[in-house]
């Protein structure tokens, strides 16, 4: 059975905007269980590749608790984090009044708002990041268009999301985790299993990493490149737009 949380098509914000508001007081701790802590590492990855040099504007969308955005600062950027769930980014601007970033960071600031219609100009960023958030928009290609937008010619994009395995046993014994054991975590943390039985809804509908790939490339990125996790149960896709 489908998780309540998700609707296809362009009805889905309503679904994935409950489903933050539920998750969000835990959603740091849940990502630490479900992942063994290993999503650290792999926004790590993503930081390490979107190498923002100093002074270079950042803009995070889908940011959450604010995990990456904090990261690009500390290397220097001047980060924005974006994201449409309220109770999120409350978690976020909490984080941030409580452990300020060490000295020689940039800055960070959080905004609220829609991925689909981003509220900045044209060509405004050097570097655009997302992670487990394209997954989420109701139009994929839309959100991407949106993202190419506010990056400068020359700019970084990337994205960090569950992804697809292309050995299809693997695959199948990750689709079971997803199916079986995550919303475990949902009943055990936020008393509704529906909320992280959600994973597995969303990627059945989502292209992952080949897809994200190919539409870069549509749009005329250069360099793209997929970096796999744990036999592509986690990807990262890069490009440069031109």
């Amino acid at each position: 059975m489908a998780s309540k949380y998700f609707v296809p098509g362009t009805g889905r914000a309503p679904g994935v905007n409950d489903l933050f508001a539920a998750i969000a007081p835990r959603y740091d701790l849940i990502n630490d269980l479900q992942s063994l802590g290993m999503h650290r590492f792999w926004k790590r990855c993503l930081i390490a590749e979107a190498a923002p040099a100093p002074g270079q504007r950042a803009l995070d969308v889908c940011c959450g608790t604010g995990d990456v955005a904090f990261g690009l600062a500390t290397r220097g950027a001047d980060a924005v984090g974006f994201d449409f769930s309220h109770p999120m980014l409350a978690v976020a601007a909490e984080r941030a009044s409580r452990d300020p970033l060490p000295a020689g960071s940039g800055t960070v600031r959080f905004q609220q708002g829609d991925a689909l219609d981003l509220p900045f100009p044209d060509r405004s960023f050097d570097v655009v990041t997302i992670s487990y958030g394209l997954r989420n928009l109701a139009d994929f290609h839309r959100g991407l268009r949106e993202l190419t937008r506010v990056l400068k010619p020359g700019g970084r994009l990337l994205v960090l999301d569950f992804g697809k395995p292309d050995f299809l046993p693997w695959r199948w014994v990750y689709f079971q985790y997803l199916e079986r054991i995550c919303p475990l975590f949902g009943r055990i943390f936020c008393g509704d299993g529906d909320t992280h039985g959600y994973i597995l809804d969303s990627l059945k509908a989502y292209p992952a990493q080949h897809g994200v790939d190919a539409a870069l490339r549509e749009l005329g990125y250069a360099e793209t490149r997929i970096v796999n996790f744990l036999g592509g149960t986690m990807t990262l896709n890069l490009g440069r737009r031109l």
